[in-house]
């Protein structure tokens, strides 16, 4: 299972509105989104099959890729994985469910706001 847990609002407006624009696939693919209120979030975290850790800066695009100066540390071992799992359920209940039937009645400027963005998707 996937599940992700997003900020709904950052330092970068269209960068959400990318964000968004990617929704859609991802709901329909089976992965759950959750969003956060009043946080803006910069730390990446994944934990793979309770064993296999990273928890850093650095985001997943090509941009930060070959622009940015950004760090991670890889952790292998239960005891983290544990510890991050549990600390993504306690922000994940605070954290808003997007579902995909409502997504999809979100309102049509949105929709475009959304799809405007993604020509810049490269360059945020």
């Amino acid at each position: 299972m996937v599940r992700l847990l997003l900020p709904d609002q950052s330092d970068s407006a269209r960068a959400i509105a990318v964000a968004h624009a990617h929704y859609d696939d991802l709901l329909e693919a089976g992965v759950q989104i959750f969003e956060t209120h009043d946080l803006v979030l910069h730390s990446k975290c994944v934990v793979v099959d309770g064993v296999w850790s990273v928890l850093g800066s650095s985001n997943f695009d090509q941009r930060s890729v070959l622009f940015n100066d950004e760090v991670d540390a890889v952790v292998l071992g239960s005891a983290t994985a544990q510890a991050l799992q549990q600390a993504f359920a306690d922000d994940i209940a605070g954290a808003t469910r997007i579902d995909l039937a409502a997504w999809r009645r979100r309102p049509l400027a949105q929709k475009l706001r959304e799809l405007l963005s993604r020509t810049w998707e490269t360059l945020l």
